[in-house]
């Protein structure tokens, strides 16, 4: 099956709803897989990283685009880093089974896309580059987005590949090609002389003389309060992370300057780090370390370049698709939580609050059987195996009742705004009116109230496994109690909502009573839970 990665960037760093919209728009395109993003205040960019097969990464990244248009304004952004667009670069790279040509199509068939139906101006680059003079993205994006927008339809040299020979009034231009892996890689100097890092970035940049495939900025970081030599490592094999390194610390040295720290932004390729590795140990004199596991380099990597924040297991772009595809095969369930936790959090009166307490419910009863199920069959619980069956066997029953309550209790919110919406404009239409929305309130009433009873139910039960079961999964019991707790608790504050407004003084009265009877119970089971499971793990 063909891979490829593909790297946007956006500009904005700063406003968290607009860069989750943007992932949401990626995570909503089936056999996508976002596999991280960075966002970088001071830079004032995201950068995103997805991968997967061609066409449904390309629909991703066209989907990221539209939302970004939407949102961001170039007008108003302001941050360090050069920016033409508020999607300022896609590039495609190979990653298993693909090669650079059909990368260089992916990104001529994107680019026409973005031009046509959003109408921004696209700049096809790198492999994809169609002359000399726009293989260098610092190049096509001179000027940045006011320079553009001065040139573009007046300078034959700036006119796009794609889309209309006019500046977007807001998303500006994109730049859309084929690379090989480029790795955004950034030192930070243990000073605040932006001078410095300027002086040092324009010597070790290929431009002007410096190190291969070396592109490298200055800039202040205020929060920091240091300056940074900001860098894209496009080739790792002519310049590697950990020579540019060296190179940045030896002329920082001469300034009487140490380097702080440095970081990866986004992913990067095994063999980068294990390369940086075994250069370090040559350039250090050190015995390189023949058979070496990949664990031991990435943490000689990682601590000879100063690397802060960095995780193996979410950086390098193989273990992160390894785990993704293990995620994928076992977890397609996820979606389809997300569509639930959106529709939960939209203005639509349902789902609410009782809903959520049946799903919170069926968690807390699941976690319970999950202990149960590595206790059954264990020799060191052979003794207790007999106990925790019963358990099981009036536990695992309660799962689904108390799962199809999310419906019910939907289904009674709904039917009492439907009573509310009956005309009242006469006595007769109002006693009718009325009749229906006390009904409608019982039923509202009732729904919580079977949710907690299974609540009740069901904790008990979790509690004699708690006491018995696995202790290598006795935390499991302890989130199974809270889950159980919560759900109670929540569907008790749904009966509570309804009574006052129940007329029938023997009805309020009575699920009053039942509404305070499940609260004293939870909290009792909760205790009791709790005390066993932090007796088992010694907290």
């Amino acid at each position: 099956m063909p891979i490829v990665e593909c790297v946007p960037n956006f500009s904005e760093g700063r406003r968290h709803e607009v860069i989750e919209a943007i992932a949401e728009a990626i995570r909503a395109v089936d056999d996508v897989r976002l596999l991280g993003y960075e966002a970088d205040a001071d830079h004032n960019r995201s950068v995103f990283t997805i991968a997967g097969e061609p066409g449904p990464v390309s629909e991703g990244a066209f989907q990221a685009c539209r939302k970004a248009a939407e949102l961001i304004n170039l007008n108003e952004h302001q941050g360090e880093h050069p920016r033409m667009g508020a999607t300022d670069v896609i590039p495609f790279i190979p990653i298993s089974e693909i090669d650079m040509p059909e990368c260089v199509k992916l990104a001529e068939a994107l680019g026409e896309r973005i031009g046509k139906e959003l109408e921004i101006p696209v700049f096809l680059y790198g492999e994809a580059a169609r002359t000399p003079e726009r293989q260098n993205l610092a190049d096509v994006r001179k000027g940045q987005f006011e320079g553009l927008r001065e040139e573009i339809g007046q300078n034959s040299s700036r006119k796009p590949d794609f889309g209309p020979e006019r500046i977007h009034p807001t998303a500006g231009a994109t730049a859309v090609g084929a690379r090989f892996f480029l790795i955004a890689y950034n030192v930070n100097l243990d000073t605040t002389d932006l001078k410095l890092a300027k002086r040092i970035a324009k010597t070790i940049r290929e431009k002007d003389g410096g190190m291969p495939g070396v592109k490298a900025m200055g800039f202040e970081l205020k929060e920091e309060k240091c300056v940074q030599v900001s860098m894209n490592l496009v080739d790792y094999r002519k310049t590697s992370p950990a020579q540019v390194f060296n190179r940045i610390a030896e002329l920082a040295e001469e300034a009487g300057v140490q380097i702080k720290d440095s970081e990866v932004v986004g992913l990067l390729p095994q063999d980068a780090l294990e390369l940086c590795a075994r250069q370090t140990m040559e350039m250090k004199k050190l015995q390189t370390m023949e058979g070496a596991g990949l664990v031991w380099l990435n943490q000689f990597a990682a601590e000879t370049l100063k690397l802060r924040d960095f995780a193996p297991a979410e950086q390098i772009i193989e273990l992160k698709l390894e785990d993704f595809e293990d995620g994928m095969e076992r977890f397609q369930y996820l979606k389809d939580i997300s569509k639930f936790a959106a529709d939960l959090a939209s203005a639509a009166p349902t789902p609410g609050g009782g809903a959520a307490a049946a799903v919170l419910g069926t968690t807390g009863i699941a976690l319970g059987e999950m202990v149960g199920n590595l206790t059954i069959g264990k020799k060191k619980y052979a003794e207790v195996e007999g106990q925790v069956k019963d358990a099981m066997g009036q536990l695992t029953p309660l799962r689904e009742p108390m799962l199809a309550m999310f419906e019910k209790d939907a289904q009674a919110f709904d039917a009492f705004g439907e009573a509310g919406k009956l005309p009242k404009d006469t006595d007769e239409q109002k006693a009718v009116r009325t009749e229906a929305m006390q009904k409608a309130l019982k039923n509202a009433t009732l729904s919580p109230d079977a949710t907690a009873e299974l609540g009740v139910k069901a904790f008990r039960q979790v509690y004699e496994i708690a006491k018995v079961g696995n202790k290598h999964a006795i935390s499991d019991c302890g989130c199974g109690a809270l889950a159980l707790y919560a759900s109670i608790n929540a569907a008790v504050l749904n009966m509570y909502i309804n009574l006052p407004g129940i007329k029938d003084a023997e009805f309020q009265s009575k699920y009053q009573a039942r509404a305070e009877a499940y609260e004293k119970e939870a909290k009792e089971l909760l205790d009791g839970t709790l005390k066993v499971v932090r007796a088992a793990i010694g907290g």
